[in-house]
């Protein structure tokens, strides 16, 4: 009996020697983490005064995603033997120059994306990867500095496609206006003399034209968080059906040695591309049918969408 005390007296004093350990422990986490703030807060603070420095600054992020999947007599569903895939990467890069009296600030962004739907019992279907999102789009704004928030400003913008109809269409952008950046890492360009070069394989839909350019790009990092939103608006002075805007959000959260989670989502309103799809969707079922024009409003200028989550990986 007196063995059996000794072993529960022991067993509660170790008990509560560990308890008051974890204890201590947990009321030394506190001040760590305010330590480590402390020293985010002076790293970030420093990084700042880095991006503040005149010369080149260079950067890119970029996202993986993909799936892969087999099924063999899988009767439950309608195609029993299929295989299926899907795979999309994405890349924003920038080359940016900050001067005194100017600074010259280049983009790209860069997104494919490619599908597979194999019926294995057939060997009539297509049991390839196709091509799926398809965007790239490369900037370049040269300004020279009238103030340190306002600068007198030139634009070159291209748009188009590289895994199918490279350049058909494609859309470049010159003009001259004024940029402004109100904070740090906005950039709000507005140019009122732009010209809309529309690059296609003669079809009458797609024209070129005058008209004014909007651009406002928001790039930032925040500790492990990579941000950027690019909204870029052509409008034309001819005709609104002219008109277009691409806006494209990218998000990266690096969780280790680089590698992280990413998350992009793209909108884009054109009505010359809609018509033209229109046209090319009511040829291949009637050759001979009377294709839409612009003005034409039986053609619906739906909202164009995408988005890719996956792994990401900042260079």
């Amino acid at each position: 009996m007196k063995k059996l005390m000794i072993a529960l007296s022991c067993m509660l004093l170790t008990y509560s020697i560990s308890a008051q350990t974890e204890e201590e422990l947990k009321q030394e986490i506190a001040p760590k983490k305010a330590e480590i703030a402390k020293l985010q807060g002076e790293v970030d603070a420093l990084k700042a005064k880095i991006d503040a420095l005149p010369g080149w600054k260079v950067g890119a992020f970029g996202t993986v995603g993909g799936s892969l999947s087999q099924f063999n007599n899988w009767y439950s569903q309608g195609t029993p033997d299929v295989s299926s895939g899907n795979i999309g990467i994405t890349l924003n890069a920038f080359a940016n120059k900050k001067e005194a009296k100017y600074f010259w600030r280049n983009a790209l962004n860069v997104n494919l994306g490619w599908v597979k739907f194999d019926d294995e019992s057939t060997d009539e279907d297509d049991d390839s990867f196709r091509e799926a999102t398809d965007v790239f789009n490369i900037t370049s704004l040269y300004g020279y500095k009238l103030s340190e928030k306002i600068a007198i400003s030139t634009l070159g913008e291209y748009r188009t496609t590289i895994l199918n109809n490279f350049n058909d269409p494609g859309y470049l952008d010159l003009g001259v206006g004024a940029t402004w950046t109100p904070i740090e890492n906005l950039v709000v360009v507005v140019h009122p003399l732009n010209y809309n070069f529309v690059f296609s394989k003669g079809d009458a839909v797609f024209e070129s034209s005058l008209g004014a350019k909007i651009v406002a790009d928001y790039t930032r990092q925040i500790g492990a968080i990579n941000f950027k939103s690019n909204l870029s608006m052509f409008q034309s002075y001819k005709s609104s059906d002219l008109s277009n805007f691409t806006w494209i959000n990218s998000f990266g959260y690096t969780l280790w040695k680089g590698i992280g989670v990413g998350f992009e989502f793209g909108l884009r309103g054109n009505r010359q591309e809609a018509v033209n799809f229109a046209n090319d969707r009511l040829l291949a079922e009637n050759s001979d049918a009377t294709t839409f024009e612009l003005g034409d409003d039986a053609v619906d200028n739906e909202l164009q969408t995408y988005w890719l989550l996956g792994l990401n990986y900042k260079f």
